[in-house]
C-alpha cells in the first residue's frame, strides 16, 4: 500500500472529520444531559408545590364573635381596646382582644359608639328655662346597641337684650366727649 500525497491528505481529512464529529457528539451529549437536568429540577420544584394541601373549607361549630364596647386606654375618648368572645366546642380561640378608637368629638352621653345627626336648638321654654333638640341615629360603630332618636336639653342661658344700633353708640360717645369738654 503506497500512499500518495493526495491519499494522505484524504486520511488526515477523515481523521479531522472524525475528531470534529466526536466533539459535536460530546457537545450534543452535554447539552442533552443539561436539558434532562433542568427538566428534572423543574419537575421536583413543581412536585414540591403540589405537596402543599389545598385550603380546606372550614366547617366549625364556632359562633359569631360578640364584641364588648370600646374601652379607652386613657380618658373618655381616643385609642382603646375591646374584648370579643364566641362559643363552640371545637373552637381554638374563644376570646380575643382588638384595638379600637372612640372619636373625641362624639356625644358620649348616648354611648361612645353611637353618632347622631342633631337638628337646630328649639326656642326657649319659659316654664322650664330649657331649650331642646332631637337627634336621629347616623351611625353605630361595631354593631353597638343605639337608640334611634335621642333628645337633649340645656339651659336657655341669659336672656339677650337687643344690641344697640351703631348710630346710638356714636351718639353716646359724642355726648360723653361734650360732657368732658364742659368740665
Amino acid at each position: 500500500m503506497t500512499f500518495t500525497r493526495s491519499g494522505s491528505w484524504l486520511i488526515c481529512r477523515k481523521e479531522m472529520l472524525s475528531q470534529q464529529y466526536q466533539q459535536q457528539r460530546r457537545k450534543f451529549a452535554a447539552a442533552f444531559l443539561a436539558l434532562i437536568f433542568i427538566l428534572a429540577a423543574v419537575d421536583t420544584a413543581e412536585a414540591g408545590k403540589k405537596e402543599k394541601p389545598e385550603k380546606k373549607v372550614k366547617k366549625s361549630d364556632c359562633g359569631e364573635w360578640q364584641w364588648s364596647v370600646c374601652v379607652p386606654t386613657s380618658g373618655d375618648c381616643g385609642l382603646g381596646t375591646r374584648e370579643g368572645t364566641r362559643t363552640g366546642a371545637e373552637c381554638k380561640q374563644t376570646m380575643k382582644t382588638q384595638r379600637c378608637k372612640i372619636p373625641c368629638n362624639w356625644k358620649k352621653q348616648f354611648g361612645a359608639e353611637c353618632k347622631y345627626q342633631f337638628q337646630a336648638w328649639g326656642e326657649c321654654d319659659l316654664n322650664t328655662a330649657l331649650k331642646t333638640r332631637t337627634g336621629s341615629l347616623k351611625r353605630a360603630l361595631h354593631n353597638a346597641d343605639c337608640q334611634k332618636t335621642v333628645t337633649i336639653s340645656k339651659p336657655c342661658g341669659k336672656l339677650t337684650k337687643p344690641k344697640p344700633q351703631a348710630e346710638s353708640k356714636k351718639k353716646k360717645k359724642e355726648g360723653k366727649k361734650q360732657e368732658k369738654m364742659l368740665d
